[in-house]
């Protein structure tokens, strides 16, 4: 009998194991279990860390590595267009494939577009630089979903703060890591130049590794959060009537409309900073510099504006007002910065007149450390604004599917708004239009929120349904199992 009881516990530990995962201890240092949420949030960091953060390094130099900035700007703009027309179907994709599969399409879109430029570098061929943005917009879009919904539905209500500032800063420190490749490959270079092949090789590589990480992800239904609530899990309807769902968003949570300013604006920013003001100011090893301290910068705001936003002294309503004004501040104070700079620089005549043009500040010289710091704080207020985004959408919802059309939404706009302005810069559009506009937009965009703010985030979005409950299993010899595992659920149901 003892072994009998034995046999039993056993079976009821493994059980406990499948629903919640173990941590794995090696010496001191205990890691969370596999199929928790925080492990999953880490590996998405990771996954955004090798396919967009070396994106983000790539064009954090201005140009994507080339002198002649209509290149990147052609290639961005097919790239944001087809991003905003797949933003508003990839929370379909997802609810039919899942995440696991939508997050590892990303990665061959970034790869091509990476190896896009080695091309150029050597055939000029532009046609296929473009073409690689366009298929990057269609990949890119499936994993923003995937990525969004991981992030706002896996974590509890207590810990979304947290969790996005954490994936935040994996991400950017990607960006961080990826500058130093350029940074390598061109530090002898104190004149403007493309960088070299082995820049995108490196970018290559690391790029296709993201894309295999991605099939590690543990899908949402075998994940219970250490509350003891549940991640809802995805049905996976017609597509007719996964298309009638997005367009009945709308009607469900029209509010959502008045968010459309502020995700508008959240990438329209990177054109002037990247673009202009990068571009304009250093030279291409100090173009190199700067990025790795932008996106430095955002790791840091990331994770210190996400840990402000869960912070338990204040209401959840009281957070979200509170930093709606701290960002309000941010934005002006830094564009105000900005302000002088921008009346220094001007664009080039033509392509051709570029290398001459630039200011081309080297890190040696006198006023690189101001000019540099602008960059930096530029880094630090886009990362405040994407966080808090993110976290505002998870303070709507608890509902994965939602929370994916929410992601859809965002994405679609944010890149709307992005090929609009890649496309005025591609058009030679003057360097002060697209600095008024960008400061104008964030401002505007705030504006817009605040109605949604003040009405529709409430202390909390938890129901009944959330919480986790295992299913009696019709098994009359060992009834006591059955017991046994859901016992430990209910009394987190019962204690709440």
């Amino acid at each position: 009998m003892a072994s009998l009881a034995a046999a039993e516990e056993a079976a009821v530990a493994d059980d406990e194991v499948l629903h919640r995962g173990k941590g794995i201890k090696i010496g001191p240092i205990t890691f969370p279990p596999w199929r928790s949420p925080i492990s999953q949030v880490i590996l998405t960091g990771f996954v955004c860390f090798l396919c967009p953060g070396m994106f983000n390094a790539l064009n954090g130099i201005g140009g994507g590595g080339q002198l002649d900035s209509s290149v990147n700007s052609k290639a961005n703009t097919a790239l944001y267009t087809t991003f905003a027309v797949f933003g508003f179907t990839a929370g379909t994709f997802l609810n039919y494939f899942g995440a696991k599969a939508t997050l590892a399409v990303g990665g061959i879109g970034y790869s091509v577009y990476s190896a896009s430029y080695l091309c150029y570098n050597h055939t000029k061929n532009q046609g296929f630089v473009t073409f690689s943005g366009a298929l990057l917009g269609v990949c890119a879009a499936f994993l923003w979903c995937a990525q969004g919904t991981v992030m706002m539905s896996y974590p509890t209500e207590s810990e979304k703060g947290r969790y996005i500032g954490l994936f935040w800063g994996i991400f950017n420190l990607g960006a961080v890591i990826g500058s130093c490749i350029p940074i390598g490959d061109n530090w002898n270079s104190t004149k403007n130049k493309p960088v070299n092949d082995g820049t995108y090789i490196g970018f290559l590589v690391l790029m296709i590794a993201g894309g295999v990480l991605a099939w590690f992800l543990v899908p949402p239904q075998k994940i219970i959060r250490k509350d003891g609530t549940r991640v809802q899990c995805l049905r996976h309807p017609s597509m007719i009537s996964e298309f009638k769902g997005l367009y009945e968003t709308l009607f469900s949570d029209p509010y959502i409309i008045l968010l459309f300013p502020f995700f508008w604006a959240s990438n329209w920013f990177y054109t002037y900073q990247q673009n202009a003001y990068n571009l304009y100011m250093f030279n291409t090893r100090s173009r190199s510099f700067t990025g790795l301290w932008y996106w430095l910068a955002q790791i840091i705001s990331a994770l210190l504006f996400g840990w402000f936003l869960d912070l338990k002294k204040l209401t959840r309503r009281h957070r979200a007002i509170a930093g709606w004004g701290i960002l309000f501040i941010v934005v002006n104070v830094v564009w105000g910065g900005g302000l002088k700079p921008d009346h220094g620089i001007s664009r080039p005549p033509n392509a051709d007149a570029a290398e001459g043009w630039y200011r081309g500040m080297d890190i040696y010289d006198k006023d690189f450390t101001w000019y540099c710091l602008l960059y930096v704080c530029y880094g630090l207020l886009d990362a405040a604004w994407q966080t808090y985004a993110y976290w505002l959408m998870g303070a709507l919802s608890n509902d994965p599917r939602k929370l994916a059309y929410f992601a859809g939404f965002y994405k679609g706009i944010q890149s709307a708004g992005a090929a609009v302005v890649w496309g005025l810069d591609s058009g030679r559009t003057s360097y002060r239009v697209l600095f008024g506009t960008s400061w104008g937009l964030c401002v505007a965009g705030m504006l817009f929120a605040i109605p949604v703010i003040w009405m529709r985030v409430h202390n909390t979005e938890v129901t009944q349904e959330d919480f986790a409950h295992v299913e009696k299993e019709t098994d009359f010899t060992h009834p006591e199992k059955t017991d046994a595992i859901a016992a430990p659920v209910n009394t987190k149901v019962a204690a709440s």
